[in-house]
């Protein structure tokens, strides 16, 4: 799955406007983007997003433009061993096939990004297929391609404590959408988490709600079971994609010895990650706030 989120936000911004599409269709070797990513650009020069983190961007603009201007649908080509690969700048070793398709009705129909943005926004993935070689795309799972638009990540902290502030400052910056969650006043503040979603219910009761999908990462911080626990039995009864808790090795077999008296499956309690984060021997809130989100974003990565 590619990371598209700033594309499609684009996409509805600009609604009205002329506008191309450029997807990455098929990658080689080392290719700096994966198949599925997008860059979008608007008739005045404008753009979102990438195809090959800077590489042939310059090129896919003025294709881009001439499509906007009214050529059709083309797939461009890079890759080191054509001179015109070199001179777009793909130095990677990779090849990469990009698909410039106008966004209108003859390549890529722009009620499919509101139709993406409702799915998600329900927790649910849409496909989209495309004919290459008419350059046209429509809702479905078959065609030459096809590419998959996965619910957005979104992280659940449980525990407002310092790991917590650290942690969701990393997510923002992840492109994770973050919740706090706390029943206690004094911990959960808008002055110790700016700009973050707070939620005072208990812990239980706000994970049920939210609904976690295999898109979302449940983790529990507050060292308090009373807190912690009830959370995690509320996300094992759910598919979510991450679920971990903090605490050392012997604190876990404890915490796995109340919830299973709890009732809680061998299979469930086998999908907690305990302790939370790969063990990159952090010291400190931010560290072991680091080894946690990139455990996170790999496990997101491993489902996908």
């Amino acid at each position: 799955m590619a990371e598209n989120d700033s594309v499609l936000a684009a996409a509805q911004a600009w609604e009205g406007a002329p506008m191309a599409l450029a997807t990455v269709v098929s990658t080689w070797g080392s290719a700096p983007r994966p198949r599925g990513s997008h860059m979008l650009v608007h008739a005045d020069g404008r753009f979102e997003g990438s195809v090959s983190g800077g590489c042939v961007e310059t090129d896919i603009l003025a294709t881009a433009a001439e499509v906007i201007a009214g050529a059709p649908a083309v797939v461009k080509r890079y890759g080191v061993a054509d001179a015109a690969a070199w001179e777009v700048g793909l130095p990677c070793g990779g090849e990469i096939a990009v698909l410039v398709q106008p966004v209108s009705d003859l390549g890529f129909p722009l009620p499919l990004f509101a139709a993406i943005a409702d799915a998600r926004a329900d927790g649910t993935p849409f496909d989209v297929a495309t004919d290459l070689a008419a350059g046209r795309s429509a809702a479905g799972a078959a065609g030459d391609f096809v590419n998959r638009y996965d619910p957005p990540h979104r992280l659940l902290i449980v525990g407002a404590v310092q790991i917590a502030q650290r942690l969701a400052g990393l997510a923002r910056e992840l492109g994770v959408a973050t919740q706090v969650i706390d029943p206690r006043g004094r911990f959960l503040t808008e002055e110790r988490f700016p700009g973050v979603t707070l939620d005072d219910r208990w812990p239980d009761e706000a994970v049920t709600a939210l609904r976690p999908d295999p898109a979302t990462a449940v983790v529990t911080l507050s060292h308090d079971p009373k807190i912690d626990d009830a959370a995690l039995v509320a996300a094992l009864a759910h598919p979510t994609g991450y679920v971990a808790a903090l605490g050392s090795r012997k604190s876990h077999a404890a915490r796995l010895e109340r919830l299973a008296a709890a009732g809680v499956a061998e299979a469930d309690l086998a999908r907690i990650e305990g302790p939370a984060g790969i063990d990159i021997g952090g010291i400190g809130p931010a560290e072991i706030a680091l080894s946690i989100a990139a455990s996170m974003i790999r496990s997101f990565h491993a489902r996908t």
